[in-house]
C-alpha cells in the first residue's frame, strides 16, 4: 500500500514508491519482532544483516558507482518508515548514513571510490565520536600514534552508537601534530573492543556505549583533517533524529488505532458502547495521527532544504554554498522544537485513549515515549529556538558544528539585574553588572 493510500501524503518523488518497495517486507518484519526484541533485550543483528543484504546503507551512493542514488528527502522517508517498523535499528544506522554523506561529498578520486565500493557491496560505519568525563570540547583524547612501522590508535569512546553491528568505525580524534583528525578503523581489528553498556532507558538496542582502542591499527589513506568533513553535518545529523522521530510517531498512531479498534470494553461513563464508537476517544487517535502526518510533513521540507546545501557543494560557489548551509541549519532547528513536541505528546496521549491495561509491560507502549524523549535529548531543543531567534532578529548566522565537553573558556560570572531606569525602553547597560 502506497503512502498516498495510507492518508500519509505523497512520497517525496515519483519513482519512491518503487524505491521503497524493495525494502517494506523487510520493515514488516522488523514491525513483527519489534516489542519482543524490546521486552528481551534483544539487539537487531539480523534485522539490520538483512537490510545491509538489500542495499539500504547504499542509498546516497549514486547508481554508477553501485548504489541507489537516492536524494536526501528519499533517505529520509525511506528512515521515516525504518523509524515506524522500529526506530532503534535507525538510530543504530544513523553514524553510517552520516559517513555515506561525507562519501557522496568527496571529489572523485582513490578515497571516494574505495569507501563507494566497500559501501555499495553492503559494509556499514559505525561512529566513535563522544568523550565523557573529563573530555573537553577543542580536542579528543582519543589519538593517534606511531607504534614501530604502524599507525595505531587508543582512547575510549561513549556513544558509539551502531559500532557493535558495523564493518568499520568512523571515530573523531587527535592528529599527531595535535589537530582534529577523522579517521577509520575496523570494527574486527584485534585492538577494538565494542562493548554493549548503554544504559539509558530508551533506544535501548542501538548498543550505544563504550569502544576502547588499544593499539588498534590506523590506515594512513583513511585520516583526514575533521574540517574537511561535509559542512551541513550538524543538520544532516539532526534530520535523522527528526525523521526516527517522525517514525515514531507514526507507530503511535497506528499502534492506537489498532488498540482502539480491538478494544471490547468501555467505561459507563464513556460517550460510546464501544472505543471505537466514542467520539471522545477517536478524538484522540486522530489528534496523534495528525501529530505524526505533520511531522513527517515537516521532515521533508527539512530534507529538502539539506538537499539544497548538497547540490550547493557542487556549484562551485562558495558564497552561495555558505548560504545554503546556514539555511538548512535554521530549517532543521525550527524544525527540532517543533517535530519534538508532536511525537511527545503522541506518545503522552495514546494512553487517554485506552484504559489501565495498556500500561502493561508486555504491550510495550510505553517504548515510544522513552525513545522519542531519548532521541530528543542527544542534541538538546532548549537552544534551537534561541538560536532561530537570534537569527530572527539579529541575523546571527547558526553555529556550524557543536561538540560535548569541558569549555575551553571560562565560564562566565552570571548578571545580576538592579532594576531598570525606565519601563518600555531599556538600556541593559547600566543595570548589569558583574562581579
Amino acid at each position: 500500500m502506497t503512502q498516498i493510500d495510507n492518508a500519509w501524503g505523497a512520497g517525496p518523488s515519483a519513482r519512491y514508491e518503487t524505491l521503497a518497495e524493495r525494502f517494506r517486507p523487510i520493515f514488516a518484519e522488523i514491525t513483527a519482532g519489534a516489542v519482543e526484541r524490546e521486552l528481551g533485550r534483544e539487539l537487531p543483528v539480523a534485522e539490520i544483516a538483512k537490510l545491509k543484504q538489500a542495499g539500504l546503507g547504499a542509498l546516497r551512493i549514486p547508481e554508477a558507482e553501485g548504489g541507489l542514488g537516492a536524494t536526501l528527502p528519499e533517505l529520509a522517508n525511506i528512515l521515516i518508515e525504518l523509524s515506524e517498523a522500529d526506530s532503534n535499528i535507525t538510530q543504530a544506522l544513523r553514524g553510517h548514513f552520516g559517513f555515506v554523506e561525507d562519501v557522496v561529498n568527496k571529489t572523485a578520486g582513490e578515497s571516494r571510490k574505495r569507501w563507494a565500493e566497500r559501501i555499495a557491496r553492503g559494509e556499514i560505519a559505525g561512529n566513535a565520536w563522544t568523550e565523557i568525563g573529563d573530555a573537553k570540547q577543542d580536542v579528543f583524547s582519543t589519538r593517534i600514534s606511531h607504534k614501530g612501522d604502524r599507525l595505531v590508535l587508543n582512547g575510549t569512546k561513549y556513544y558509539t552508537t551502531g559500532s557493535l553491528f558495523a564493518d568499520w568505525i568512523d571515530v573523531g580524534a587527535t592528529g599527531l601534530d595535535g589537530q582534529g583528525i577523522v579517521l577509520q578503523v575496523r570494527r574486527d581489528d584485534p585492538g577494538v573492543d565494542v562493548i554493549d553498556d548503554w544504559d539509558g532507558f530508551g533506544q535501548t538496542l542501538t548498543a550505544s556505549g563504550t569502544t576502547i582502542f588499544t593499539d588498534a591499527t590506523v590506515d594512513p589513506d583513511d585520516v583526514v583533517v575533521d574540517d574537511d568533513k561535509f559542512r551541513y553535518g550538524a543538520a544532516f545529523y539532526q534530520l535523522v533524529h527528526l525523521a526516527t522521530l517522525a517514525g515514531i510517531g507514526r507507530a503511535i498512531a497506528n499502534e492506537t488505532a489498532a488498540a482502539v479498534a480491538a478494544r471490547n470494553r468501555s467505561y459507563s461513563n464513556a460517550a460510546g458502547p464501544r472505543s471505537s464508537q466514542d467520539p471522545q476517544v477517536l478524538q484522540v487517535v486522530g489528534r496523534i495521527r495528525s501529530n505524526a502526518y505533520a511531522a513527517g510533513a515537516i521532515v521533508l521540507q527539512v530534507a529538502q532544504a539539506i538537499e539544497r546545501a548538497y547540490q550547493a557543494h557542487f556549484a562551485s560557489d562558495a558564497d552561495a554554498e555558505e548560504k545554503a548551509n546556514a539555511i538548512a541549519e535554521l530549517e532543521t532547528s525550527q524544525a527540532v522544537t517543533v517535530v519534538t513536541n508532536l511525537v511527545l505528546e503522541a506518545s503522552t496521549i495514546i494512553f487517554d485513549a485506552l484504559g489501565a491495561s495498556s500500561t502493561r509491560k508486555p504491550i510495550g507502549l510505553d517504548r515510544h515515549w522513552r525513545n522519542a524523549r531519548t532521541l530528543s535529548s542527544h542534541n538538546p531543543r532548549i537552544y534551537k529556538d534561541r538560536i532561530v531567534g537570534d537569527y530572527a532578529v539579529n541575523g546571527t548566522p547558526p553555529p556550524y558544528q557543536w561538540r560535548i565537553g569541558r569549555s575551553p573558556l571560562p565560564a562566565p560570572v552570571a548578571p545580576v539585574i538592579r532594576g531598570c531606569r525606565e519601563i518600555g525602553q531599556i538600556d541593559l547597560r547600566p543595570i548589569v553588572g558583574f562581579a
